[in-house]
């Protein structure tokens, strides 16, 4: 049975981030690559940070689509250079993390200053007002802070910008 690395892309791709479960790992820009040596598989992953408790879990979701695609011999590489960054979430992605209720990071060249305590306008994936302010610098994961909206009072999470 050839094995291609699009059949190998296309099975990944179903695999989604158990912290955001509408984002795949190739939206979240954590599936960096694939190759086949011979009759074997090999998957290059980066992290979205070297603590993240879900890469676990998502290696383990890996394994189960590939096994379930008949693909016995492989490996998940983790990959931690360059180091992963929200610039690599994909437009889609991004929708996606709005439409689920998460404050997608700022877009283009990422503000870090959330990561230092600053705060910034946020605007409320339920109305899209920018009247919000920071509750927590962290909220249901490390990697997201807890906002509030002034308008519509509803509590939210923000994906900081790494």
């Amino acid at each position: 049975m050839a094995i291609s690395k699009e059949a190998i892309y296309k099975t990944l791709s179903t695999v989604v981030d158990p912290e955001i479960p509408v984002i795949t790992i190739e939206e979240l820009g954590i599936l960096k690559n694939v190759e086949i040596e011979g009759d074997k598989v090999i998957v290059f992953i980066t992290p979205t940070y070297s603590g993240c408790p879900a890469m676990n879990m998502i290696e383990l979701e890996m394994r189960t689509a590939l096994l379930a695609e008949g693909i016995q011999k492989f490996e998940i590489k983790t990959v931690l250079f360059p180091p992963w960054t929200t610039d690599w979430i994909s437009d889609s992605g991004l929708q996606k993390m709005k439409a689920f209720g998460i404050a997608p990071p700022e877009k283009t060249s990422r503000s870090k200053r959330v990561l230092f305590g600053e705060t910034i306008n946020v605007e409320c994936p339920q109305c899209g007002s920018t009247n919000t302010e920071m509750v927590s610098r962290f909220g249901s994961t490390a990697c997201k802070a807890m906002y509030r909206c002034l308008d519509c009072k509803e509590p939210f999470d923000y994906f900081k910008c790494l």
